[in-house]
Formats: C-alpha cells, sequence, structure tokens
C-alpha cells in the first residue's frame, strides 16, 4: 500500500491502482461470506456513507436498476456502510447485491477511506442531496447517521488476483462511480 494525503486526519494509507488487496472474508446482511477478491468476478467495492444516507440511496438504486448489466460483465458488486446491520435492514434488504456492515469502520481505515466536513457542505453534493430527499431514496434517512455524516465514499475495482484495478477517493458525499464509470473502466482493463 502506498501511504498519501487523505480526507482525515491520522488517516493516511490510501490504495492505488496496482496495488494488492489482502483477502478478507466479509458477511453480508444474510450473514453470507463475501470474499474479497472474489476468485471469480471482478468486485465493485463500494464503500458508501451512513445506512440511511439520502445520496448513498439514490446512487444505489441507478446500480440496483442495472444490476443485470453489471452481472453480464462479471461485476460483483459489494456495498459498505459504516452502520450496523440493523440500521441497514431498516433501509437496504432489497438490493439484488451484496450490503455490508462495518460499523466499527474497519474496512474505511485499511482502503484508506475518511470523512470530511467537505462531504456535506460541498455544493456539488446539494442538487443530488435534494434529488434524493424528494425522491425519498430512503426510507429512513436516520438510519444509522451517529458518527456518520461527514463520511466521504469511495470505490474500489479489484481484480481476481487482489490488484487493485482502479481507485477513487470521494471528496464530497456525491463524488462517486456511476454504474457507466464502472462498466468503461471494466472494459478498459481487459482491453
Amino acid at each position: 500500500m502506498n501511504s498519501t494525503d487523505s480526507h482525515d486526519n491520522g488517516q493516511a494509507r490510501q490504495l492505488r491502482a496496482g496495488d494488492r488487496c489482502a483477502p478478507r472474508s466479509l458477511r453480508n446482511l444474510a450473514d453470507e461470506p463475501v470474499a474479497i477478491p472474489d476468485a471469480a468476478a471482478i468486485v465493485h467495492l463500494q464503500l458508501r456513507r451512513f445506512a440511511g444516507c439520502p445520496i448513498c440511496s439514490l446512487h444505489l438504486r441507478s446500480f440496483a436498476q442495472r444490476a443485470h448489466e453489471l452481472r453480464s460483465a462479471n461485476i460483483r458488486e459489494v456495498a459498505v456502510f459504516h452502520s450496523s446491520a440493523e440500521e441497514l435492514r431498516k433501509v437496504h434488504t432489497r438490493l439484488p447485491f451484496d450490503v455490508v456492515p462495518d460499523p466499527s469502520k474497519a474496512l474505511y481505515r485499511a482502503f484508506g477511506v475518511g470523512a470530511s466536513p467537505r462531504a456535506v457542505l460541498d455544493p456539488r453534493a446539494w442538487l443530488t442531496a435534494a434529488r434524493a430527499v424528494a425522491s425519498r431514496a430512503s426510507s429512513d434517512p436516520t438510519a444509522g447517521r451517529e458518527d456518520g455524516t461527514l463520511g466521504l465514499p469511495g470505490d474500489f475495482l479489484i481484480a481476481q488476483d487482489g490488484r487493485i484495478i482502479a481507485v477513487k477517493y470521494g471528496v464530497h458525499a456525491d463524488d462517486q462511480w456511476s454504474i457507466d464509470d464502472v462498466l468503461g473502466l471494466v472494459a478498459g482493463s481487459r482491453s
């Protein structure tokens, strides 16, 4: 892993394309194992904010609507939240991919994803936040909010052998890859 400056004081380790992801076994909301890396597919590991985050909910809805495209491209979606399983079950039980609770933020530290007041103060996040609230993207926008409103998103594409294909560290709450970004990055990595 490479050390770089980061968004969170004291959080110094961020990954870069070409680094290796240490193998780990996570547990999803159904208490099933989720292997990272996955020997059968490229993993798109999404480190989202808190369970009821309206921006995250709207974002994940776009991935759910096109989940068949991800499966066709042999991409396994894994969405992680720094909320408990109990809080996640209030809002994310119907997503067609793995949802993983990480209330201790162990993965966030391991992947160098921090927090910043810019998460919610950056004007680039405001329009999406307004759209998300208006569309009621989250049935409980307060779920899992404790110690999480300033969290930043992070996106990682992890090859079957553990090599990091691409990385995105968000600088505000809506700074994350779209599904088209993910599909394009995976297609580019295969050519």
